[in-house]
């Protein structure tokens, strides 16, 4: 989900307020809604537990979610995929908390440069590359979360705001309090 996502055509959000609408009342008409969906979703759920099966039963229950809770849905000026990517997020930290399994960042290289540009004036950037992993498992779920959609799947703070449902303000401080933790973590604690 990037920028683009939200700026469909008025013919194509006039279209998926019909099929949402049509779908509150016949569960058959949610299938354009899933097709036009479930690859995003699967892909979003999957880097985060990076297991194919598991993000197929995940993507699976968010549907599943949707499709039972979309009589309650309202249509709010909101894209309806940030419900969506709300719902994958519950499920993704609603897995993580069953499994106790860690959660992880899929760390590419390329979008990690401007993480540490945000991070580092000097030259310690070969330091902050190594010990970046260590440093992320040190923040909260909430925290890890703001800093992965921001610097690794490059969001802007209005997207992480639709699906935080919060302001793009807030997004933005809470991300920057994320940031500012980490650079702490750096900066004085020398056995992360």
């Amino acid at each position: 989900m990037h920028e683009t996502d939200y700026q469909n055509s008025d013919l194509q959000q006039e279209q998926e307020v019909i099929d949402i609408r049509r779908s509150q009342t016949d569960p058959e008409a949610f299938k354009p809604l899933y097709e036009k969906y479930f690859k995003k979703i699967f892909l979003f759920i999957l880097r985060r537990v990076t297991e194919k099966e598991i993000a197929r039963d995940i993507t699976q229950q968010v549907f599943l979610k949707a499709l039972n809770s979309l009589r309650k849905f309202q249509v709010r000026g909101l894209p309806f995929s940030a419900w969506l990517f709300r719902i994958a997020i519950n499920e993704c930290n609603d897995y993580f908390r069953k499994t106790k399994k860690a959660r992880l960042v899929t760390i590419d290289e390329q979008l990690t440069e401007s993480l540490f540009e945000e991070m580092m004036a000097d030259n310690r950037m070969e330091e902050l590359k190594l010990r970046l992993p260590a440093i992320l498992k040190t923040l909260s779920p909430d925290d890890l979360q703001l800093i992965e959609f921001r610097f690794f799947e490059q969001r802007s703070f209005r997207e992480i705001g639709l699906l935080l449902d919060i302001t793009e303000t807030y997004a933005k401080v809470k991300t920057y309090r994320a940031l500012d933790k980490m650079k702490k973590r750096f900066l004085n604690d020398q056995t992360v």
